[in-house]
């Protein structure tokens, strides 16, 4: 699904040095290259503050953390995401309110954002799925309209950019209250190893985060707030110091890769291609993610197996289907879109090193069982 491999050859000489230099000056933890990649990743979102963490689920958990949420809280999400987005609500002993999405972009729905708001509505969590910003405008007007936090889980959309009606464009992540991303090794801003950040223009939510990743310490040995222990460590700061300036770049691979996928399966009426809601730029493309409408979905699944074709399928159960997250104020009535998404989606390759052959092998192959 990607390849990390080839991707380290452009950047081999730089991130082998940068990783030799930790080891000679053993400045492991917090060093040098943890707070210049947090100033240059300020900088590329045009974002106050960037604070590193441990990992991308951290990263949402410290967000919620540092809003000062309460036990009871009901913090409504999409019900189509990776558990992460769910768990660590679940975790602060706040309350999961699972909707479902739209099937065009497959990110949340705004007109079950507004049926599932009540009194102890505290948040919105929007989660960018596949690389696509949800509809942020209208997720900001319900936010202000009900006085309600907006968390933004990014890990899937880093270097997206969000276009608003008045022609302003902010990068995702950077549009709410707080967001939060992930920088496991297959995302397109990726480490060699877990990491995560969060991010705020808002100064005095900012120092209490700082606080928070640091076992609530601001000076050594004086914990002010309950914190946790989440840092990320300086070799996987190097890694993603030598990838960030190539991250447009990435992307830009990523859109010409899913361009030419749309184009080999725009003729197989069983085949709904991932539709960009508005500019070009708004989709960065982390999965590549088809629709197969003639239930040979599992079928497709299974000739990809059979010939070492790497595939996904995020996510084959709704969240308000996991055992962990059953509630008995669901009714299946409300989630038809997601219901229908687990039976019919798949994710193909897609990474920077793409070429047109493999493309054309992958499609060939869709083509031919679909």
């Amino acid at each position: 699904m990607v390849d990390l491999k080839g991707q380290y050859e452009e950047i081999k000489d730089q991130v082998d040095s940068s990783i030799q230099n930790i080891i000679e000056n053993t400045s492991f933890i917090n060093g040098p290259e943890v707070h210049q990649f947090q100033k240059e990743l300020e900088e590329y979102l045009d974002v106050k503050h960037v604070i590193p963490c441990g990992n991308g689920t951290d990263a949402l958990q410290i967000a919620m953390m540092g809003l000062g949420l309460k036990p009871g809280d009901e913090v409504i999400t999409a019900d189509f995401t990776f558990a992460a987005t769910a768990e660590v609500i679940a975790l602060l002993n706040l309350t999961p309110v699972l909707v479902d999405v739209d099937a065009d972009s497959f990110n949340i729905n705004v007109e079950a954002i507004k049926a599932a708001i009540t009194p102890k509505t505290k948040a919105i969590v929007p989660v960018h799925l596949y690389g696509q910003p949800a509809n942020m405008e209208e997720i900001l007007k319900i936010a202000k309209e009900h006085n309600l936090y907006v968390i933004e889980d990014n890990a899937q959309a880093i270097g997206a950019n969000y276009h608003f009606e008045d022609g302003t464009v902010k990068k995702a992540g950077t549009l709410g209250d707080v967001g939060a991303t992930s920088f496991f090794p297959s995302k397109n801003l990726g480490a060699y190893g877990d990491g995560g950040a969060i991010f705020t223009n808002n100064d005095e939510l900012a120092h209490t985060i700082r606080g928070i990743v640091n076992h609530g310490m601001y000076e050594r040995y004086h914990h002010d707030v309950v914190g946790v222990n989440s840092r990320l460590d300086s070799f996987q700061a190097a890694v993603l110091k030598a990838k960030l300036p190539l991250l447009d770049k990435y992307n830009s691979a990523r859109r010409k890769s899913a361009k030419l996928y749309s184009e080999a399966l725009k003729s197989n009426e069983n085949i709904i291609t991932p539709k960009i809601i508005g500019e070009e730029d708004t989709h960065v493309f982390h999965q590549y993610t088809i629709r197969v409408t003639n239930g040979k979905r599992d079928e497709l699944a299974k000739t990809f197996q059979e010939n070492n074709l790497p595939f996904g399928i995020y996510y084959p159960i709704p969240l308000h289907l996991q055992k962990a997250y059953l509630d008995e104020r669901y009714e299946e009535s409300k989630f038809q879109v997601t219901n229908k998404l687990v039976k019919e989606v798949i994710s193909l390759p897609m990474h920077t090193e793409l070429d047109e052959e493999q493309i054309a092998y992958i499609t060939c192959v869709i083509n031919k069982v679909v």
